[in-house]
């Protein structure tokens, strides 16, 4: 394997806008192109929205969603792919000829579809079907993966993905500034975001706090550690829907060590360079090596009730 440029973007999309989101992911795309970037990764549903959908009845769901590769989207963006001559990388809710709805995630070149990916946790609506299957496919020569926001919750997922082959896993998420459970978890003052330019320092720290980068700083670093991966996290910023949302795009390397990141309080990419020679030097490697799967085979894949439906916290603390 060769050296790989790799972009991750941010930026803040408009609800149930394919126009406007496609328009910001092709002028992204083309900085990322400009920096000699190979692939850019958007994040979840960056072509239509995300939290909005919360909201729809299936009929609506229907209509915001499209079949892919021949809807009109994936078909922007692969001539988006096409004219700057990068793999683009970016989600959209899709429906099949029967009608069933996907939480669904692309990947196209020049040449077309390379890869689509069903979430397997889908929450944000309940007539969303989850995915049923991993994804591994080819890029510029390297293994790759994708797995959508909560689906790298479930640690399982990430070593499946990791164990099939896949040295880059590609995570969009809409994620943090929600409530939950957890201590400091909660939504960012809206008026925050409206002041950003005068008064950036209180923004910031609510952002960078328990609320935000904070929380994912406990967890995210470790699935490109434990599985000595490259980690490519993609997340919004701004406003979607009635949330707010922080950002903090960033790539870890197979050490867990950030190694660029979206800082800018504002629409933006990061881009890094992949190396192979991290992915056996990293410790993770040898933790694979020395696995004994006989010991907990019968464990992990014991037979349990999954808990199939996430309620969706909509209420402020």
């Amino acid at each position: 394997m060769q050296n790989i440029k790799i972009t991750t973007a941010q930026f803040e999309h408009k609800s149930n806008d394919k126009a406007y989101n496609l328009s910001v992911i092709e002028k992204l795309a083309a900085q990322a192109a400009l920096q000699g970037s190979q692939a850019i990764a958007f994040h979840e549903c960056s072509i239509t929205g995300y939290t909005f959908a919360r909201h729809l009845n299936k009929e609506q769901m229907l209509d915001v969603a499209e079949h892919i590769p021949d809807g009109e989207s994936i078909q922007k963006l692969m001539a988006i792919a096409a004219k700057h001559d990068i793999a683009v990388l970016a989600g959209l809710f899709e429906k099949d000829n029967n009608d069933i709805l996907y939480k669904a995630y692309v990947c196209v070149d020049k040449t077309g579809l390379v890869a689509k990916y069903r979430k397997l946790h889908p929450f944000i609506n309940p007539h969303l079907t989850p995915g049923d299957s991993y994804c591994i496919f080819e890029l510029c020569g390297w293994k790759c993966g994708i797995l959508i926001c909560y689906d790298n919750n479930i640690i399982e997922n990430v070593r499946a993905t990791n164990l099939l082959g896949a040295d880059i896993i590609f995570m969009p998420h809409v994620t943090m500034c929600t409530p939950s459970t957890r201590p400091g978890a909660g939504f960012v003052d809206a008026r925050l975001w409206e002041n950003r330019h005068t008064n950036p320092t209180s923004l910031r720290l609510e952002f960078d706090g328990m609320k935000g980068r904070d929380w994912l700083m406990k967890w995210l670093p470790s699935r490109a550690y434990d599985n000595a991966a490259y980690v490519v996290f993609s997340n919004p910023i701004g406003m979607d829907d009635d949330q707010l949302k922080n950002g903090c795009s960033m790539i870890i390397d197979p050490f867990g060590d950030i190694i660029t990141e979206c800082r800018n309080l504002d629409n933006d990419i990061a881009t890094a360079t992949i190396i192979p020679s991290k992915l056996t030097d990293a410790g993770g490697y040898r933790y694979k090596k020395a696995r004994r799967p006989d010991l907990y085979r019968d464990i992990i894949g014991r037979p349990h009730t999954p808990e199939l439906k996430i309620v969706w916290l909509n209420e402020k603390q």
